[in-house]
């Protein structure tokens, strides 16, 4: 079966590179197209696609038109019998796209697949598994109460704690993280919904897909969804943003049924905005309480240790590093004593897969890579060169 991968991208570059290279490495012996659909980004975003990966099909946008737009501008120009939305911020897994793909031709009812997403520090994210956010699991989520009783089938629906992350499973709602949907679903139910800009887009693509007749599963797949969990998730701009998108959905879906709904939705807007606000306040009280320093475990060949130190004097973090490749050090940070923050890998030297694998193994400090001369971390980018 043939794949069309669609990352849309945003003033991402070092990311998207990253992204790029682990998307090459997991498609050997796959019949993959790869789309990048840039939201007119100003980091050189565009000219680094062209210059580093020619065979890539690059849509250059002259605006943002969002989320939605972007991808179904990739959806109907490429031609595959699967389509994958990506996350430009995210390293696939070796074997993730191959088995996604096995999964599809020996399921045939499946729509739609999601995978086991980990973020910067290895942990599972539990947006990998999400019920579809009906009035009642809406309700509790945004009252609590599913979070008071995670593993409850009743209270507990919208991040599906209760299922065995090491299994497959049914599932109500696939993340636009990572989407991989049969296209024949797309031609039956439509594209992304293009009246949501960012976020929500995934919820209503799964819901229309289901109604279509089709299955969604989740497979215990790996990917590093590297800054999902890390940008702006407590922020009132990003609660505002999520909750609006939210209320798109529901007058979309529900409105009729529930009419209080949209009420409620928009008083849970302004209740979460408001302890974000109070959270963004607090962090940046105890950053005045802090050193600033970050020690860090770093792995790599000798020019990129050279260049790491270069940017951890600069920036003010404490670092020790070990020359070593997956060869020399297969088990990494696995294998260093002591306590430590954050934990670096040369990607140059070593593939994205081996370091999410130790990651998942390893579960705690934050994940920093090294590639073509630049450090990246979740919420910050350093140029060496």
């Amino acid at each position: 079966m043939r794949l069309a991968v669609v990352i849309v991208s945003y003033n991402v570059r070092a990311y998207l590179a990253q992204c790029l290279r682990s998307v090459e490495a997991a498609s050997a012996g796959i019949e993959v197209e790869t789309w990048v659909v840039d939201n007119a980004s100003t980091d050189d975003s565009v000219a680094y696609v062209r210059r580093h990966f020619p065979h890539v099909r690059l849509v250059a946008n002259t605006a943002n038109v969002g989320f939605s737009r972007a991808n179904n501008q990739a959806i109907r120009a490429s031609q595959s019998d699967l389509v994958l939305l990506l996350n430009p911020d995210t390293l696939v897994g070796r074997d993730t796209l191959r088995r996604c793909i096995e999964w599809f031709a020996t399921h045939p009812q499946t729509g739609a697949v999601g995978v086991a997403m980990h973020g910067a520090d290895g942990r599972f994210a539990l947006e990998s598994r999400r019920g579809l956010p009906t009035p009642w699991t809406a309700f509790c989520k945004m009252s609590g109460l599913g979070a008071l009783f995670p593993r409850s089938r009743r209270f507990g629906r919208y991040h599906m704690r209760y299922l065995d992350p090491a299994q497959p499973a049914a599932i109500e709602v696939v993340s636009g993280a990572f989407m991989m949907v049969r296209r024949e679903a797309l031609a039956k139910v439509g594209l992304l919904d293009e009246r949501f800009f960012m976020y929500g887009e995934d919820i209503d693509l799964s819901y229309r897909i289901e109604r279509g007749g089709y299955a969604l599963h989740y497979l215990p797949l790996p990917i590093l969804h590297y800054r999902g969990e890390s940008t702006k998730k407590t922020s009132y701009r990003y609660v505002q943003t999520f909750y609006n998108a939210m209320l798109i959905f529901y007058n979309k879906h529900f409105a009729g049924r529930h009419p209080l709904l949209s009420l409620f939705v928009k008083v849970a807007v302004v209740a979460s905005g408001g302890l974000a606000f109070a959270l963004q306040q607090l962090r940046r009280v105890g950053r005045l309480f802090r050193s600033g320093r970050t020690d860090m475990v770093f792995f790599g060949s000798a020019a990129a240790i050279e260049g790491v130190r270069r940017v951890a004097a600069e920036a003010g973090m404490r670092v020790r590093c070990f020359e070593a490749t997956p060869q020399t050090h297969p088990q990494g940070h696995l294998a260093v004593g002591g306590a430590f923050n954050t934990v670096g890998y040369d990607l140059d030297a070593w593939p994205a897969a081996h370091v999410l694998e130790l990651l998942r193994r390893r579960p705690g400090p934050t994940l920093a890579t090294w590639q073509s001369g630049t450090l990246i971390l979740p919420t910050a980018v350093f140029h060496a060169l």
